[in-house]
């Protein structure tokens, strides 16, 4: 009948530890530890029901209302067990006799268990269970058949009790830690989950950005003037902007079929393949300026920026290049050039008349001579030297005046600054300057235009004279640079140039002279640009000024 009993008493004990543990698993998602005070409640009042089932033997009443305790203070703590273990002990005395002993050991028990609660707070539930059952025991047999001398001559009876109270406690651990793991599980695929929608969440958010941007770069790019072009690391082109056939006349079907060689004049393919070189090499955009023959026939001037785009290892994935028609800016640059040149030869024209008219008298005065002499020939092969001297110079003065092709030659510099020097010694003769040349003895020659690199060369040295009102010297050195290139400078002692001034110099229409037109030093540097050279000035206020230009020299 005591078996019956006891197994009645754990079926109720489980059934009442389910309910709540499935009832949580609906209204909440906090884990058990943080409904302490309801949680002591619940276990007091299944308490309270153990004892209203209890065994009643000998005078004696026995139930396993202190398996719940042992939970509660192993789950919840020692405030909740107190509470727990108040209702138990109250009911208890209520519904029994024997007060003394169930006082005794229920004082007992709180107190030790409170303690071993404190110190093992680091121990899992489980083993703190275990720990808190022992210790029941160990009070167990100390006070009732011991101090209590309770039942005796039955320790079946005591051995029975123990037992059914440890199946209580293992049934409530097991249901217990089943749901704590099973509530675990639950939140972390709950996190996960929800980690996973707001991933979706992100990932749509981000489709549609890429989307979004997506089409703006496309209206952009298929609505621009500019021309684009994208190449892959191996030099194909993959993409061509719609602009292409309003510029060029190609569809990109058409590009793309052929090569660009087709379109491009071999001088050009060959500096076009020269900058993707450089660009690889530094990992920079690079400019570049080349012709590209349009579908009707005519060339078109394009100006093109090389920018790398790199992939994740930081290496050059594709190549976009950004290209622009200049065709009516190159018209523009050579109308300025042009009207620069006329300038220089207005300018040069008084030196020129005054070059013309010595040789015209020399040969006024022998051919008056030559009438009343019989020395023909002696003055013959002056008047042809004097004859000659005015031919040069009237056709420097023509080749600078009149409008030519642009052709790239090769040409020898040091006697092109030679001949410039000489163009110009009557107007600096005028003005007492004089020319001191100095040239390292070796051949220079470079790929130049070279009336172009004369109007620069007068540019500068007419700047240089009229900085010197006071006359004076002007050096000019030419002697070989680093990595292929020669360097030309210039050194006159005029009166110099501000510092914070020099960064505007080329700028168009900025000049320091009070009737210049700020043209002359932008042309020049246009110039220089186009042979790839460069163009640097040093200058200091009543020191004068040194102009270095660096051409690269022929192969």
């Amino acid at each position: 009948m005591i078996l019956f009993d006891y197994i009645v008493n754990l079926s109720i004990f489980s059934l009442m530890v389910s309910t709540p543990l499935v009832m949580h698993s609906f209204i909440s998602r906090k884990p058990l530890g943080k409904i302490r005070i309801f949680g002591g409640v619940y276990a007091g009042i299944v308490s309270i029901i153990l004892v209203l089932l209890a065994i009643h033997h000998e005078g004696y009443s026995y139930d396993i209302r202190y398996a719940p305790v042992i939970l509660v203070y192993a789950y919840l703590g020692p405030v909740a067990g107190f509470l727990t273990g108040s209702f138990a002990i109250v009911l208890r005395l209520v519904t029994g006799d024997n007060w003394l002993p169930a006082i005794v050991g229920w004082g007992i028990i709180v107190i030790a268990f409170t303690v071993i609660c404190i110190l093992t707070k680091r121990l899992t539930p489980v083993k703190r269970s275990v720990t808190l059952f022992c210790s029941y025991i160990l009070i167990y047999i100390i006070t009732v058949p011991i101090i209590f001398k309770v039942i005796r001559d039955n320790p079946v009876f005591h051995f029975q009790y123990l037992l059914f109270v440890m199946l209580g406690v293992i049934l409530g651990v097991l249901l217990i830690e089943s749901y704590m793991k099973l509530h675990r599980l639950n939140s972390k695929y709950s996190s996960m989950f929800m980690m996973v929608a707001a991933t979706q969440e992100e990932l749509k958010h981000t489709l549609a950005t890429l989307e979004e941007s997506e089409n703006k770069y496309r209206l952009i790019a298929e609505n621009t003037s500019d021309l684009i072009m994208v190449m892959d690391k191996n030099l194909s082109t993959s993409y061509y902007s719609p602009s292409h056939q309003l510029v060029l006349g190609y569809t990109g079907a058409e590009l793309q079929s052929t090569k660009l060689s087709k379109f491009i004049p071999s001088e050009d393919v060959i500096l076009f393949k020269e900058t993707l070189k450089k660009l690889f090499e530094q990992n920079e955009p690079q400019s570049v300026e080349f012709l590209f023959k349009h579908k009707n026939g005519h060339w078109v001037n394009l100006e093109s920026r090389c920018m790398p785009v790199m992939g994740e290892k930081q290496s050059i994935e594709h190549i976009v290049i950004i290209s622009r028609d200049i065709s009516e800016r190159k018209k523009a640059e050579e109308f300025l050039l042009q009207s620069e040149k006329l300038s220089i030869v207005g300018e040069l024209a008084a030196g020129v008349a005054h070059e013309i008219r010595n040789p015209l008298t020399t040969i006024k005065g022998f051919v008056q001579l030559y009438k009343n002499e019989e020395r023909s020939v002696e003055f013959t092969d002056l008047l042809l030297s004097e004859l000659e001297r005015i031919e040069t110079i009237t056709s420097e003065l023509l080749s600078l005046g009149k409008p030519q092709a642009v052709q790239m030659n090769r040409t020898n510099l040091r006697g092109l600054i030679e001949n410039t020097l000489e163009l110009l010694a009557p107007q600096a003769h005028m003005n007492d300057i004089q020319f001191k040349a100095s040239f390292e003895d070796c051949p220079f020659f470079v790929i130049a235009e070279k009336n172009q690199l004369k109007q620069v060369f007068l540019n500068i040295l007419k700047n240089a004279m009229e900085a010197m009102q006071d006359g004076g010297v002007i050096n000019i050195n030419l002697q070989k640079g680093t990595e292929g290139d020669c360097i030309l400078s210039f050194k006159d002692q005029g009166c110099g140039i501000p510092e914070e001034l020099i960064p505007r110099l080329g700028e168009p229409f900025y000049s320091l002279k009070e009737k210049g037109t700020g043209l002359g030093l932008m042309i020049c540097h246009k110039i220089i640009k186009q042979h790839h050279g460069t163009i640097t000035y040093h200058s200091k206020v009543k020191e004068g000024t040194l102009i270095e230009i660096t051409l690269p020299l022929a192969e």
